[in-house]
């Protein structure tokens, strides 16, 4: 897609996904916000300055097992037999190495000066005072040399990188003791709909319980955002401009779940129009056709349909990205996705990209495939429960068992 591609919200052509999700980033504006946090407090957190290191890591010769240090020319002499003259344990440093002599030493202990190969234990013989070292010990060996991972005046983390735990430690790792982050995204949400109640409430005929507000939070907390939640929001112009213009006013983006499609009751679409504008609405996916994006009083504002699967589905395909990004996340923010076979016919083919919900099993002949389930419906949640991932169907696309398909596993779309 073109980077003018701008289509009325009217548009009566429905847009691909790759189409919208372009629009939507075309719209997005990072945080600038920026804070201090303690290293051991950075999980999930989006790096807004690199992480250099000003040590070389490791920061001396060392030994990568335990065993005995020694010069391997002595190793000739007297069939590898050498008498043991120290021992040196991680975190001590030993004496140079006297000449037809061996160290014991320890994984993790500097190597001593005059040595240069490290013998692992079990390949040696001790007698007392004495070590037999195997005269093929390699020079070199078992030694893990100053600076051969990190060295002095590298980058280490990059910034925009979202810190996993991984990445905390390799900041402790050369001595960081502060991280420099964006500060966290605030995300207002809220439900629309007059049948919704709250669970540990009766329900009333016609009424039910308000799944979505769990969802919602469930994912942005899982992306590490501050949730500002509205509730449950009646259905009517009024409440819901309300809640639309508080949400704008005290977050950086606002989530509804319902009321934009194009019934009486559905409140939401003309009301972003009133306050803001409508950049994008009616996608070529399913589900999640009806999908809104625009502003209100300058904030961002995503809204999904009603029914919990397809707000489920299009979080994942829209809003996680453009959360991402504005949390300041950089580079490619796709999932992954593998390639696997279909375990089923896909006989009747939508006009729409669909995304199933979908597991991973082994076929008959013990190789990998996809299972679909069931039920296509958008309103039956427990296909989500059931599901480890999406399997893509393209529009107008028939499938027959054995055919390869795009397996995405929701591991790579909830953080």
């Amino acid at each position: 897609m073109s980077a003018d591609f701008c289509p009325s919200p009217n548009d009566r052509r429905l847009l691909t996904r790759d189409e919208a999700l372009a629009l939507l980033l075309s719209h997005c504006r990072p945080l600038t916000d920026l804070e201090t946090v303690p290293t051991e407090d950075g999980l999930g957190r989006v790096l807004a300055s690199p992480v250099t290191s000003r040590i070389p890591v490791p920061g001396w010769d060392n030994s990568a097992m335990d065993g005995y240090a020694v010069r391997a020319a002595d190793l000739a002499a007297d069939d590898g037999w050498l008498p043991v003259a120290q021992r040196i344990p991680a975190g001590r440093t030993g004496e140079p190495l006297a000449r037809g002599t061996a160290a014991r030493i320890f994984t993790g202990a500097p190597i001593p000066a005059g040595a240069d190969t490290v013998a692992i234990q079990e390949r040696c013989e001790r007698d007392g005072d004495r070590v037999r070292v195997p005269v093929d010990t390699a020079v070199g060996a078992n030694i893990r040399l100053a600076g051969e991972d990190i060295t002095p005046g590298a980058e280490v983390i990059a910034a925009g990188t979202r810190l996993a735990p991984q990445h905390l430690g390799l900041a402790a790792s050369v001595g960081c003791p502060e991280l420099r982050v964006y500060r966290r995204l605030r995300v207002a949400i809220f439900a629309s709909g007059d049948e919704l109640v709250m669970p540990g409430e009766p329900l009333a005929p016609g009424q039910i319980y308000n799944s979505n507000r769990f969802i919602l939070r469930g994912l942005l907390q899982g992306l590490g955002c501050e949730v500002i939640d509205l509730g449950i929001v009646r259905d009517s112009p009024e409440a819901t401009e309300e809640a639309l213009s508080r949400g704008a006013a005290e977050s950086d983006l606002v989530l509804a779940s319902g009321g934009v499609s194009v019934g009486e009751e559905d409140h939401v679409k003309p009301a972003v129009e009133r306050l803001g504008s409508l950049d994008l609405w009616n996608l070529a996916i399913r589900p999640g056709k009806p999908v809104a994006f625009g502003h209100v009083a300058g904030t961002p504002f995503l809204g999904s349909p009603g029914n919990p699967v397809s707000l489920f589905t299009t979080f994942c395909l829209f809003a996680r990205p453009f959360v991402l990004r504005m949390q300041g996340v950089a580079g490619d923010l796709a999932p992954r996705v593998l390639v696997t076979r279909a375990g089923f016919d896909w006989p009747r083919p939508d006009k729409r990209l669909e995304l199933h919900r979908a597991r991973l099993q082994t076929g008959a002949d013990g190789r990998t495939e996809a299972v679909v389930h069931p039920s296509r419906s958008s309103a039956v949640l427990s296909s989500v429960a059931w599901a480890e991932g999406f399997v893509e169907i393209p529009e107008r696309q028939v499938l027959a068992k054995g055919d390869p398909v795009a397996f995405i596993p929701f591991d790579s779309l909830l953080h």
